[in-house]
């Protein structure tokens, strides 16, 4: 490769994609993140919109955030309570979609591919590192399932939270002491990984002349939750 190709292969700030698309289109995504995160362009500048499909083929989405996004080999990292709907959707049909979209810069990602369940030992770390109450509220919430009320959620949550050993205050929020024990992660909560198999980026243009890329490529599962995979395939699109 040429000093030339090297440099419209690695993600720049220039308003948008290379008239060569790049070979790999997760590093410019990482990149953008990066930048976004850095700019503080909105309150959760990693978050993003996943869609998972039901046994009806009935779709839902929902916000969450992406925690890791590892561009090599290629895949987006969330957490979630598996018995949820999204959870109990994505282990049924393990197929979902992911979109970040960043108004305040005019930028797009969307993702396809397949999700797998993190490794155990990555939700662990993960988990150890969230503070006490969100420790508890993996425990304490019966994600996507209905509850009378919210005094019956809190009164649900402190009495997990005690068989856990803490010991709260009137609400859920505050400890009497500062004795706080290990709380291991729930068997029912962790991560997922979104293995992508499409990936488009999308910068605005003036008078709607968005320029959009499209990249493609085949992942060939190897393990419970890694895939080897193929080179990516570009294809720039018509806004």
């Amino acid at each position: 490769m040429t000093d030339a190709e090297t440099k419209l292969s690695e993600p720049t700030n220039s308003a948008g994609l290379p008239a060569n698309l790049p070979d790999d289109p997760m590093h410019w995504a990482d990149a953008w993140l990066k930048e976004a995160t850095a700019a503080t362009v909105q309150r959760n500048p990693n978050s993003m919109t996943i869609v998972s499909v039901n046994a009806d083929g009935q779709p839902s989405a929902r916000v969450v955030l992406c925690k890791h996004l590892v561009p090599d080999p290629g895949y987006l990292v969330f957490y979630t309570n598996y018995h949820s709907r999204k959870g109990a959707e994505l282990d049924a049909n393990p197929k979902a979609a992911a979109l970040f979209h960043w108004d305040a810069i005019g930028r797009q990602i969307r993702v396809e591919g397949i999700v797998v369940r993190s490794p155990a030992e990555e939700s662990d770390a993960y988990f150890a590192g969230r503070d006490w109450g969100s420790q508890l509220g993996a425990w304490g919430s019966d994600q996507s399932e209905p509850v009378e009320s919210k005094a019956a959620l809190v009164s649900q949550i402190r009495q997990r939270g005690s068989k856990l050993g803490l010991s709260l205050d009137a609400g859920t929020e505050m400890l009497t002491d500062d004795n706080i024990p290990h709380i291991q992660r729930p068997p029912h909560w962790g991560g997922f990984r979104l293995w992508a198999t499409d990936i488009e980026l999308w910068v605005e243009g003036a008078d709607r002349i968005h320029d959009r890329g499209r990249w493609s490529r085949d992942i060939i599962r190897a393990s419970n939750d890694n895939f080897t995979t193929t080179p990516w395939i570009s294809t720039r699109l018509q806004p």
